[in-house]
């Protein structure tokens, strides 16, 4: 029985999973975290305690199937001080649009990271 996400990874060359975890705790607001000492480069990166993103250099021979334009879309969190977070994207013109739920009580902004990934931000209006 699944009880909950437990964290999920992006896997990249190591350019660019450094730009991405820069970007992931200076505009996100996620934390560095403790990585086991794998034999692969990489970071762990957390949301208060818990690693929610892990970053993963890219194999020598990995590849992406071709006959797949993509099936991740974006990864949502919750969070907190909703114009704080319009602040820094605005500051460091990154594309977002916002969007309201009133039925469930929340307000979301929507953009990518460097790498195309999607991010939600999630603020309860209660």
């Amino acid at each position: 029985m699944i009880r909950a996400i437990n964290h999920y990874n992006l896997r990249s060359e190591f350019k660019m999973m450094e730009i991405l975890k820069n970007f992931y705790i200076e505009v996100v607001g996620l934390e560095m975290g403790t990585r086991p000492p794998f034999k692969s480069n990489g970071f762990w990166l957390n949301a208060g305690k818990k690693d929610v993103l892990h970053l993963s250099e890219t194999k020598k021979n990995d590849e992406n199937p071709v006959n797949i334009k993509n099936t991740f879309d974006h990864m949502a969190f919750t969070a907190v001080d909703k114009d704080k977070y319009i602040k820094i994207l605005k500051e460091r013109e990154i594309e977002f649009y916002l969007r309201s739920v009133p039925e469930i009580g929340t307000e979301q902004i929507f953009f990518k990271d460097p790498a195309g990934n999607g991010i939600e931000l999630i603020f309860c209006n209660k």
